[in-house]
């Protein structure tokens, strides 16, 4: 099949956006629930992403952005759970000590021990791509994402759907569902892209497809710094070729679907080294070699089905395997692992491969399990705003206390939220920002009141515990706020998104 052929037909694929959730968040103390980590992301440490951390749930870019900012520190443990559609118009940039965040994008960069996860109905990431930039321990799970550009309107983290870079250390990305619609001529690049030092990757339990590119290790001849990556159970279907492009290092790549692989699949390169045990091969060219450079790699083999597969002649720069497929070295690999017989491997993935397919996994006999507890239907309902009625009983803690937060608008002040007098109040500098209620000594509080100014309304919002980044509750509008007993000395009120300026004209606080 021709290339402008292939990229017609994935062209006729683009799905419409999902319409996006409403913004809510809510909070518990679960971590994500999965099959467990597998192959070279359970090396050198291993990759348990927010494990342990507190969970918070994000409809918008912003709000993940926003999650990642208000943690105590950089690596501090954190567990986001997505539902609805992430796009342009819903992420901007948040700051803050522990991120450096941008518009356009989601941008894990410089943090670590992150997980991010798709719930309830489901998570698309719609033309705006994940980018994971010197990070290490993250985890990205059942999640979508679809239709990221390099070049048209928009881009979005040049290109790749998932793109790591620059030091990068321990990523296990798991039953999501990579796409495009298209080529680099409709302004696509890379779905699954690793470079610059990049090591311990594993990718499970996905889809990749409707892309000239799957994915690439190393960006050029001379970026050889990147290795030790796993790539099993994942559906590639409709690719041009990088199944992967592996530039150097070292890859184990088994039980995968390829089904559609029209110029080159596994391209072994520039002393790449592949293990590759019982993948299934079907209706594709060239599934396995080195292509397009003299710089040659090697593989070792076993278990594979070619089912259709077209090989196509050597000569310069073009070492296809076939049509045997025979070994060229020998790879160890140090975990362990459990292989489906190549002839179920179809039959598994198509069940278990991708976003929304309830997290199933393989038990290596070829049957399907689900995990013993579902990420998808947290235990905690989400907090869909602070109760309006019912104020509290006690004094208000934060007569006498000190107020500080971030950029404020002309003619307000911190201290406004303390006075009592609902015609002076605290704006931001924009739609989103923080203000803050102090102490000199540590306090117990379990209900916060938040008091809008008249006509002012308040998007969604955290409830963020100063001292240690811990979220305490989490929702949209004004209102009563309780949440468990916490003794601390200074608790944020964190304004993620509004449609207009809010005003705030009382933080009160209350045991």
């Amino acid at each position: 099949m021709r290339r402008s052929a292939v990229r017609t037909f994935v062209a006729a694929l683009a799905t419409a956006a999902v319409v996006a959730a409403g913004v809510a968040l809510s909070t518990t103390n679960a971590s994500a629930a999965t099959g467990g980590v597998t192959g070279y992301a359970t090396q050198n440490g291993g990759t348990t992403g927010g494990a342990g951390g507190q969970t918070v749930k994000a409809t918008t870019g912003t709000q993940i952005h926003a999650a990642l900012c208000n943690r105590a520190s950089s690596s501090t443990p954190i567990i986001i759970q997505v539902e609805g559609t992430i796009n342009h118009g819903n992420t901007t940039a948040v700051s803050g000590d522990s991120c450096s965040t941008a518009a356009s994008v989601i941008e894990l960069k410089q943090i670590s021990n992150v997980t991010i996860i798709g719930v309830g109905g489901g998570a698309v990431f719609d033309q705006i791509g994940i980018h994971i930039r010197e990070a290490s321990n993250i985890i990205i799970q059942n999640v979508t994402v679809k239709n990221v550009k390099k070049s048209g309107s928009p881009i979005s983290n040049g290109g790749d759907a998932i793109g790591m870079e620059a030091g990068v250390r321990n990523v296990w990305v798991d039953h999501t569902t990579l796409e495009a619609s298209g080529g680099e001529a409709e302004g696509y690049d890379g779905l699954f892209d690793m470079k610059n030092d990049t090591k311990y990757v594993t990718l499970s339990y996905s889809i990749l497809r409707n892309s000239e590119r799957g994915g690439l290790v190393g960006s050029s001849e001379t970026d050889l710094t990147n290795s030790f990556i796993t790539y099993h159970h994942n559906l590639y279907q409709n690719l041009n070729s990088r199944v992967p492009l592996l530039r150097g290092g070292t890859a184990h790549v088994y039980n995968n679907h390829y089904v559609g692989i029209v110029e080159s699949g596994i391209n072994s390169r520039a002393g790449g080294k592949a293990k590759v045990d019982n993948n299934y091969f079907e209706d594709s060219k060239d599934v396995l070699g080195t292509f397009y450079t003299s710089e040659r790699g090697t593989w070792q083999t076993s278990g594979n089905i070619l089912d259709n597969v077209t090989w196509s002649s050597e000569g310069t720069d073009n070492y296809p395997a076939g049509p045997s497929m025979p070994s060229t070295t020998t790879v160890s690999i140090p975990y362990s692992f459990a292989l489906d017989n190549a002839s179920c491997v179809p039959s598994i993935v198509s069940q278990t491969a991708g976003a929304n397919k309830g997290l199933q996994v393989s038990d290596g006999s070829c049957s399907v399990q689900t995990p013993s507890q579902n990420p998808t239907n947290p235990t905690t309902s989400p907090t869909t705003g602070p109760s309006p009625t019912n104020p509290p009983a006690g004094n208000n803690l934060s007569v006498g206390a000190g107020a500080d937060g971030s950029s404020k608008a002309d003619g307000t002040s911190y201290g406004n939220v303390l006075d009592g007098n609902m015609s002076t109040y605290w704006s931001p500098s924009g739609t989103t920002g923080r203000v803050s209620v102090k102490w000199s000594s540590a306090k117990t509080v379990d209900t916060v009141v938040i008091k809008a100014a008249s006509g002012s309304t308040i998007g969604s919002w955290q409830l963020v515990n100063n001292d240690n980044g811990a979220v305490l509750a989490s929702g949209s509008g004004a209102g009563t706020i309780t949440f468990a007993s916490t003794t601390l000395s200074k608790i944020n009120f964190v304004i993620t998104s509004s449609t207009s300026t809010p005003k705030i004209a009382e933080f009160e606080t209350y045991a």
